[in-house]
């Protein structure tokens, strides 16, 4: 074994974790992000993935769900619970149930074993693309939509009644997409286009799925909801909140 030092990385190369007890996988993909420019660790087990998150500070993290002890999905929630980090799914199966568990634990993304190097290049950069979108300008922090719900843009998170319920990051950039766009119908397409990245323009199950968190978070009735609106068949509005007074008078 070498006694040299590790060479020093630049501090603008992404660093990714891959967490999966496959050797071989491993292999496979760092071959193919070392090719890409990034920096990969790795780690075996859950427990492990979670030790190098805290020491070693990721950029994102692709994480195996079938894992012995500790499988992915309770590793991706335990890290949930101090860490907002991007996160995605490697999946044996592509069941449904398995993606939308995934994505409610707080998955940023998903992939599906098999997969090709482009594949994992491509949603690997939309996910990092996604988690390096800026806060709101100084002016915009705090935006009242009504005397119920308020959006604090640079906490990321919601203010329904006077409490504070924190956003994720996917549902953060969903909700500040449909609240910019306030009283007009985005598409389908729009968003996922500005959300996840213009690879994912044919998922439309992401729209659908993080519009229902938000209602979980913000509606009084998520299942008659007053702000997120459904536009069948097109995509969704936002209440024309900042035309309400006008109208009012």
């Amino acid at each position: 074994m070498s006694g040299k030092p590790p060479r020093a990385v630049p501090r603008d190369v992404k660093r990714i974790l891959v967490v999966d007890d496959e050797p071989r996988m491993i292999g496979f993909i760092r071959m193919n992000l070392e090719l890409e420019g990034f920096q990969v660790l790795e780690a075996h087990t859950g427990v492990k993935a979670l030790e190098v998150i805290r020491t070693q500070l990721p950029d994102l993290v692709l994480l195996d769900v079938m894992m012995p002890e500790l499988d992915g999905f309770e590793t991706l929630r335990m890290l949930r619970e101090f860490s907002n980090l991007p996160v995605i799914m490697l999946t044996a199966k592509g069941e449904e149930d398995d993606k939308v568990y995934g994505l409610e634990l707080g998955a940023d993304d998903y992939i599906t074993k098999p997969f090709g190097s482009r594949e994992l290049s491509s949603r690997l950069r939309a996910v990092l693309r996604r988690a390096d979108m800026p806060s709101a300008s100084p002016e915009q922090a705090v935006l009242t939509i009504d005397d119920r719900l308020s959006v604090d843009f640079n906490r990321r998170e919601v203010i329904v009644q006077g409490n504070h319920i924190k956003l994720r990051p996917t549902e953060y950039r969903l909700l500040y997409h449909l609240i910019e766009n306030a009283g007009w119908t985005v598409p389908h397409e729009q968003l996922l286009a500005k959300v996840w990245g213009y690879e994912y323009r044919d998922e439309t199950h992401y729209v659908r799925l993080y519009v229902n968190y938000l209602r979980e978070k913000i509606e009084q009735d998520p299942s008659d909801p007053r702000y997120i609106l459904t536009e069948r068949g097109v995509g969704y509005r936002f209440v024309d909140f900042k035309h309400k007074d006008e109208a009012d008078e």
